[in-house]
């Protein structure tokens, strides 16, 4: 795949480095420091979405028809390295943007697309992924929620957890089970849920850093329109199928941001700080868990930080065309930890006391 840019390709990154420039909100990790609280957070970045959405930015690979610009893989790659650039932070409708919308686009019905996917890029249907369940493991396809139709409705009694966003969202993506003597595939129905419905409960799992960055939902004879369901009754194991193959594609790309940003924190901790015993100012050790030598080699030289990012974009951006509906390229786990060890997430009985990473600046 030839990865350098179009004359159009420049124009779009020059254009959109001089907005950031003009109407970015700053530094993200300054300004999260600043809110004390998720919803106060939610509140910052649902206004930093409608501002990105009135000047073109939202919704870029999805079709013109339906709000998008059609955006190329490379254009939505300079998008995320020009936002991890002005230290931007990530659009909170990351479900509905990059999962939900593209999977109705695929296959919702037109009225359908016409209720939500608008709504999504404006960050007025705000959306949450239930598939996740207590007893289902990584095994999507035996979730036991399930679905009961009645009359023009479906009753739907269970739980689902390990829910991100679920906080702020007022959409629910959903699959359950609506024929449990189907083999597990073929019994699936998928949902679109108005999250302020009776019966529709949301709780914060949280963590040991006093954060609730998951959540539990829970449904007591909630009632859902049969116009909701997306595809068709006992469908719906290929409409999940498609939005977790989003997942492994836009997403995948998406979170680029976040790494990139923590690796430029990373730098600036290894320039602000030095360890009794490391051999030059403008060193950091980190200690991180479980990381094999080969891993800890790797990321030694900070000049050699961006290699395996850039790696893993390009392999991800040569996936992308072989498989449009998803790449299969995930971010390298071993720089993922270490930024997440450095941003001081990844729990501390995690952490190997001898085991070091050494940043260099130099």
């Amino acid at each position: 795949m030839d990865f350098k840019l179009s004359p159009e390709q420049e124009r779009f990154r020059a254009d959109l480095r001089r907005w950031l420039e003009a109407n970015g909100p700053g530094d993200w990790g300054r300004i999260r420091s600043r809110l004390k609280t998720r919803e106060a957070q939610a509140e910052f970045l649902i206004d930093w979405q409608r501002k990105l959405h009135a000047a073109g930015y939202v919704g870029l690979p999805w079709p013109t028809t339906y709000g998008g610009r059609g955006a190329t893989v490379l254009e939505q790659a300079i998008f995320y390295e020009e936002m991890a650039r002005a230290r931007a932070p990530e659009l909170p409708n990351a479900i509905g943007l990059d999962m939900a919308g593209p999977a109705l686009i695929a296959h919702a019905t037109e009225k359908q697309k016409q209720a939500h996917l608008p709504k999504i890029l404006s960050a007025d249907h705000i959306f949450c992924q239930g598939f996740s369940e207590p007893n289902a493991g990584s095994d999507l396809a035996a979730v036991q929620t399930r679905a009961e139709r009645k009359n023009g409705y479906y009753v739907i009694n269970g739980q689902k957890v390990w829910t991100s966003y679920a906080h702020y969202a007022n959409w629910c993506i959903l699959l359950t089970r609506t024929d449990p003597a189907a083999p597990k595939h073929k019994g699936l129905t998928f949902f679109l849920v108005d999250m302020a419905s009776p019966g529709f409960t949301v709780k914060p799992l949280r963590q040991m850093s006093g954060d609730a960055e998951f959540n539990e939902l829970y449904f007591d004879n909630l009632e859902v329109p049969a116009e909701n369901v997306v595809g068709r009754e006992n469908g719906g194991w290929a409409v999940a199928i498609t939005t977790l193959m989003f997942e492994r594609g836009p997403r995948a790309l998406s979170r680029q941001l976040i790494l990139r940003q923590g690796i430029a924190e990373l730098l600036e901790l290894a320039k602000a700080r030095r360890r009794a015993g490391d051999a030059a100012p403008g060193s950091l050790r980190v200690p991180v868990a479980g990381e094999p030598a080969r891993d800890r080699g790797r990321l030694v030289a900070v000049p050699g930080l961006a290699l395996p990012r850039r790696h893993h974009s390009r392999r991800h951006l040569r996936d992308h065309e072989e498989h449009p509906r998803g790449a299969r390229a995930r971010p390298p786990q071993g720089l993922t930890r270490l930024v997440l060890t450095v941003r001081g997430y990844w729990p501390s009985f995690r952490r190997a006391p001898n085991s070091n990473v050494s940043i260099s600046t130099r």
